[in-house]
């Protein structure tokens, strides 16, 4: 679409969204708070967007994946639009970005071909390779952010390897008492059932930061826990059927709490 001016084209709020991957919605909220908005409108009202819109919603978009919030990105925004060292340095950071990203994962990939070979081997990967691949992977499958990794990573570093080991035997023993209430199908309301998870919450905020931020990865790994019982029941030793038993039951004593 060529503009009246013939200038160039114009796009619509909905072929922008198709685009680019951000909702109408999005758009809207973006117009509202001035991060983005529509240069023209037609006669009857309706928003279009030029190239020059086109390339800020870029930088919003690359910025959003950098990790600002919209208010940051606002702020980073404010200057001039055609600004190329800030546009180079832009998408620098975003290369960088994925360059980090894509360490993380090849990182990922070496960790799953050692524990592989372990359990080929019929060896139980030691405490420090099981935690830090069930971060790893978390990452990648509950949408945890490299943030919330590296705080999970942290915590780990501070507990050391000893409390780490001691945890994991705990667990253990928690998974053993909780599968013989899941088998014995016990009221998820019965005291001592509601006393072994409040150890398993408890044991398992260790690991997690304290405050929101802890509250969201908490949130992750329950989610983590949930769509991936099944995968990581490989490398332990109960079926993955008792897992994903187990997943569900945690769940159910947790809302009649």
């Amino acid at each position: 679409m060529i503009g009246k001016d013939g200038t160039g084209r114009r796009w619509s709020i909905g072929e922008v969204a198709r685009a680019s991957g951000v909702t109408v919605r999005a758009l809207y909220h973006y117009d509202e708070i001035g991060l983005l908005s529509a240069s023209e409108r037609t006669v009857s009202g309706h928003r279009r967007y030029t190239e020059a819109d086109l390339r800020r919603l870029y930088r919003v978009r690359a910025l959003r994946t950098l990790g600002l919030s919209l208010e940051g990105i606002a702020d980073a925004l404010a200057g001039p639009a055609d600004d190329l060292p800030t546009l180079r340095e832009l998408l620098a950071r975003q290369l960088r970005a994925l360059e980090q990203q894509a360490t993380r994962i090849h990182r990922l990939q070496l960790r799953l071909d050692g524990l592989l070979r372990q359990l080929d081997d019929a060896s139980m990967p030691d405490p420090d390779q099981f935690m830090a691949t069930l971060e790893m992977l978390s990452v990648f499958e509950t949408s945890f952010t490299p943030e919330q990794r590296d705080q999970l990573a942290h915590r780990r570093d501070r507990l050391g390897p000893e409390s780490v080991e001691e945890a994991r035997t705990r667990w253990a023993g928690l998974v053993e008492q909780l599968l013989s209430h899941v088998q014995d199908d016990s009221p998820v309301t019965d005291p001592r059932v509601q006393e072994l998870v409040r150890r398993w919450d408890e044991l398992g905020s260790a690991f997690h930061a304290e405050g929101a931020a802890g509250e969201q990865t908490k949130a992750a790994a329950r989610k983590m826990w949930q769509d991936n019982s099944a995968e990581f029941s490989r490398g332990l030793p109960w079926t993955a059927e008792q897992m994903t038993a187990l997943v569900a039951y945690l769940e159910r004593v947790r809302q009649v709490r």
